[in-house]
């Protein structure tokens, strides 16, 4: 990335994710931001994920990957902006940080399903509050009337039926944020894909940090994952996991 373009998704990181003054992690979030600016990246990625724990913010997270980037941790970066990219699909400074650090690193993004696509058009709390609104306005439009003894509008069935309309559309993108938990992104370098969950099992593939996965299921310290590469058996500790807890 060029000196300018840093510059610039730096500032609307700090534009787009500053927690609210007065919330548990905004003084970690600034120190981060100070440490950051004086080159102590590695203090000021300590300081943003200190920041997370308190509360997860999208702009912190790409801040964080801007920090580990720095470091050279290719896979904690990538894994951040995957997450604020999630977090808040609007911001196209994420998109633009993976894009070009996996172009640079000669990685491509896991392909996803049709559901879980269709899932990255807005962040995740929308789609499970679009779902709940939406179940609940059409089983009001159907109960209330009778409840209260009155007699059913033609604009209740109408609001009804644009209601049930709106929960059967947010189904699939619910799916895809499931599903999509279960994503993940390899943070050690020369992982060891093996054929089975053992350290002498033999090894199918060696993949790089910031490479894409999906745990399949898991066993012990070991998941089974699918991977552009192939389907093996990783350590736990290898790769991180998408999910937003």
């Amino acid at each position: 990335m060029t000196l300018a373009i840093k510059k610039l998704l730096t500032l609307v990181a700090l534009l787009m994710g500053t927690p609210a003054l007065g919330t548990a992690g905004a003084d970690l979030f600034r120190d981060g931001v100070e440490s950051y600016e004086a080159g102590r990246y590695e203090s000021a990625a300590h300081s943003f994920q200190a920041s997370l724990d308190k509360h997860v913010f999208a702009g912190t997270l790409l801040n964080l990957g801007l920090a580990e980037w720095q470091q050279g941790h290719t896979g904690e970066a990538i894994a951040a902006w995957e997450q604020s990219a999630w977090l808040n699909p609007f911001d196209p400074g994420a998109r633009i940080n993976l894009s070009q650090a996996r172009e640079r690193a000669g990685l491509d993004p896991l392909e996803l399903t049709r559901c879980e696509r269709t899932s990255t058009w807005l962040p995740p709390g929308l789609w499970a509050g679009m779902a709940t609104l939406s179940l609940w306005l059409a089983v009001a439009m159907v109960t209330l009337p009778e409840f209260f003894r009155r007699r059913k509008a033609g604009w209740h069935q109408t609001l009804s039926a644009l209601a049930l309309g709106l929960f059967l559309l947010s189904l699939a993108p619910n799916i895809g944020v499931l599903t999509r938990a279960n994503t993940g992104i390899l943070t050690e370098k020369n992982t060891s894909l093996r054929r089975t969950p053992t350290p002498s099992a033999e090894v199918v593939a060696t993949l790089a940090a910031g490479e894409s996965c999906r745990r399949l299921r898991e066993r012990g310290d070991y998941w089974l994952v699918h991977t552009r590469r192939g389907n093996g058996w990783i350590e736990r500790q290898q790769a991180q996991l998408l999910r937003l807890e």
